[in-house]
């Protein structure tokens, strides 16, 4: 009987202190002012490529605190009411239909109107947000009213960077030569680069082995049954 290697260690909640800052430094600081309740950062909006890390930072600012609301618009709807002094946290925003877009429009005027605060993400910036996905000219604009932050893609440095603290989250040093075989032949945004470390080191625990370059490549090119 193969026997198995069980990981007790619990998952770590994303957080600001484990996302690499490349070249992100004011929007981390304006994240966690967010986070803390500061008056003049009551309404931001980030934008970036998929992969660049915006729901990390989301869920991150959620787990910071506490009491937010936290929906990811492409799995999930927006909460009907919403207090006026609520802390509302929409992934995903380009995914709203029809209904939701006007759901958080009047969710902004009253968080606005109130004491409330928004964070949101999404692809692209609010104007072409409206342009190339559709959305509601009113609901881009208030988007907009608020900071606006792209958040910017790591420099290759930076994303081996990512993956070695990522690595040791799971326990384990991960190589230079590892982590640039991974830059070289699997996709390169860090979720996808993420998963794949957690599956190499599934499959170092259940073999007993360590983390090399070979055992990367078993990963990304199993051998055929």
């Amino acid at each position: 009987m193969k026997q198995l290697v069980l990981d007790l260690r619990l998952a770590t909640p994303p957080g600001f202190d484990d996302f690499v800052r490349g070249d992100n430094a004011e929007l981390l600081f304006m994240l966690s002012e967010w986070a803390a309740r500061s008056e003049h950062t009551r309404f931001i909006y980030l934008w970036g490529e998929s992969g660049a890390g915006k729901s990390h930072l989301l869920q991150a600012a959620a787990g910071r605190l506490g009491d937010a609301v936290h929906v990811d618009a492409a799995t999930t709807a927006l909460p009907w009411p919403l207090a006026a002094d609520a802390s509302l946290i929409v992934d995903n925003v380009g995914a709203l239909d029809a209904e939701q877009q006007i759901r958080l429009f009047d969710h902004y005027n009253t968080l606005r109107e109130g004491s409330g605060r928004l964070l949101a993400a999404g692809p692209l910036p609010p104007m072409l947000l409206q342009q190339q996905l559709q959305l509601r000219d009113d609901l881009t604009t208030r988007l907009g009213w608020g900071l606006v932050y792209q958040l910017k893609a790591l420099s290759e440095p930076d994303r081996i960077a990512a993956l070695k603290r990522h690595a040791r989250k799971l326990g384990f040093e991960l190589g230079d030569d590892a982590a640039d075989y991974l830059l070289r032949h699997a996709a390169r945004d860090l979720g996808s680069l993420s998963a794949l470390l957690e599956l190499a080191n599934e499959r170092a625990l259940s073999l007993k082995r360590q983390v090399t370059i070979a055992l990367v490549r078993e990963v990304l090119h199993p051998p055929a049954a």
